[in-house]
């Protein structure tokens, strides 16, 4: 599969798991090594790093932009075999933290 393909299924799996984010498509050109996508949900971001298969190789900097990410918000490297464990997390991180709405009778 090629990467692009992956990135817009991707794109249209984060929207469907964060309805109302956006989602934005990063120009490496610009900045070397930093990562594909980058997710604004609410007050909160995070970005991914997409990549075909786990054993994709990784370019320059990217570790370095994913893993300083990850420690100012959401911050991950993700390809098929950890798909979902990502995207659980992400929608964790970006999704979760707000209170429970409980309704009351009178």
């Amino acid at each position: 599969m090629l990467e692009s393909k992956y990135q817009s299924y991707l794109i249209t799996k984060v929207e469907s798991l964060l309805p109302g984010c956006i989602v934005l498509k990063n120009d490496s050109a610009l900045r070397q090594g930093i990562p594909d996508l980058l997710i604004l949900f609410e007050n909160r971001w995070g970005v991914l790093e997409v990549k075909t298969s786990e054993r994709a190789p990784i370019q320059p900097n990217q570790e370095y932009w994913v893993d300083r990410c990850d420690k100012m918000s959401f911050g991950a490297f993700i390809y098929p075999e950890n798909e979902e464990a990502v995207l659980h997390d992400l929608q964790q991180a970006l999704g979760a933290g707000r209170p429970a709405r409980l309704s009351f009778r009178k």
